[in-house]
């Protein structure tokens, strides 16, 4: 029996994958619990389209990630903190501080929780931070870390 997964079955297939199963698994199973329906033409016809719109849609993904990593190669973050006399820091700078004053400074529309540093902020000075874009393009932008 063909039938077009409509959520993820482990050991079968993912959302929207059309797999050939034993006939009892599929009326008894997958059918009534909704996690998939029977392949006819139609059906098969619907798959396909919503296959390519979420490849279209996962292209543009792509591509408005690949402009954004753009911008943020030239970007240059300032972040100030206080110190005290000796110029020891006060606390730490963490990737949420750094991907805030991002986002402050540049009006970017980026998740914080996909900036990472890439080396833990010791003291004042220039560090890399990483911007996770997309599962395949990440980003790495200048942070500067300054007293007040």
């Amino acid at each position: 029996m063909k039938v077009i997964l409509l959520q993820d079955v482990k050991n079968l297939g993912k959302k929207g994958d059309i797999v050939e199963t034993a006939e009892g698994y599929g009326r008894n199973y997958l059918l009534p619990r909704k996690m998939a329906k029977e392949a006819n033409a139609a059906n098969l016809n619907q798959a396909k389209q919503n296959k390519a719109t979420e490849a279209h849609r996962a292209a543009q993904r792509k591509d408005e990630a690949v402009m954004l990593a753009a911008q943020l190669k030239k970007v240059h973050v300032i972040v100030k903190v206080r110190v005290g006399e000796n110029g020891k820091m006060f606390g730490s700078v963490t990737s949420k501080d750094v991907a805030e004053a991002l986002i402050e400074q540049t009006k970017l529309d980026i998740d914080r929780r996909k900036v990472e540093l890439k080396s833990a902020v010791k003291g004042i000075g220039e560090y890399t931070a990483v911007a996770k874009l997309h599962p395949e393009i990440s980003a790495e932008f200048a942070v500067t870390v300054a007293a007040e």
